[in-house]
């Protein structure tokens, strides 16, 4: 079988030098794949990506984008290399307009952004109706999606999302939920971590449930929501 297109491959680790918080853990995504980091609170979900993101010290195991190993990588040369990385706080400029905070996105990019812009507006109808409002004027579910607007205008080659319905109406997270569908589509990997498992699972091709920063099951996102054991202890039976 040929490796994942991303993986974070029996990864230890934590922040600085303080004790791991990831022991051993596995986590990887294809080109069009939907791959969904869910678990308790505390669980190391968000520290699982932010490891990928090189946002924290791997003391072994090793991260792969596409073949290459980019373990010792900062995070701004893995966006450099392709990968798109959306926050769960912080992740707009809010005294920007919606069309700034796009084009910031495209900061590494000397080519003509019009068309990825254009993408975007598309798959995100609202942010076309409100490109010259401030972003911090917004919805919460409209501050998403300029976020990962953002990311998108980078032309990632692996896209990352931590808790992006957190906060958000069920109907707003729904929303969202459709629209990272039609990414995935276009044969873009997301990796998502999510609070709200049920739902993320539903539409996830691969998961991973995470207790005590360990693996503690991998499956498809259908496979988790049929085991007993995986509704009992994380979706409330």
């Amino acid at each position: 079988m040929s490796e994942p297109f991303l993986i974070g491959d029996t990864i230890t680790g934590g922040y600085g030098n303080g004790p791991d918080i990831l022991h051993e853990c596995t986590i990887s995504v294809n080109p069009g794949e939907i791959a969904v980091i869910v678990g308790p609170n505390g669980a190391g979900k968000s520290t699982g990506m932010k490891a990928l993101f090189g946002m924290l010290n791997v003391r072994s195991g090793s991260v792969k984008l596409d073949g290459e190993d980019i373990t010792s990588l900062s995070p701004q040369a893995r966006v450099v290399k392709g990968m798109g990385f959306v926050p769960q706080t912080s992740n707009i400029f809010t005294s920007m307009t919606v069309e700034e905070n796009l084009e910031m996105g495209a900061f590494i990019r000397t080519d003509d952004i019009s068309e990825t812009m254009e993408q975007v507006y598309e798959l995100f109808p609202i942010l076309r109706d409100k490109r010259d409002q401030a972003a911090g004027e917004l919805s919460g579910g409209q501050r998403q999606q300029v976020a990962v607007g953002r990311a998108l205008m980078t032309q990632p080659k692996v896209l990352m999302l931590d808790e992006p319905t957190a906060g958000v109406s069920p109907i707003v997270m729904d929303e969202l939920f459709d629209r990272i569908i039609e990414v995935s589509r276009t044969g873009l990997p997301i990796l998502m971590v999510e609070q709200n498992a049920r739902q993320a699972l539903e539409i996830a091709d691969k998961g991973y449930v995470m207790v005590q920063g360990r693996n503690a099951y991998t499956g498809t996102g259908k496979e988790l929501l049929a085991d007993p054991e995986v509704r009992k202890s994380f979706l409330g039976g």
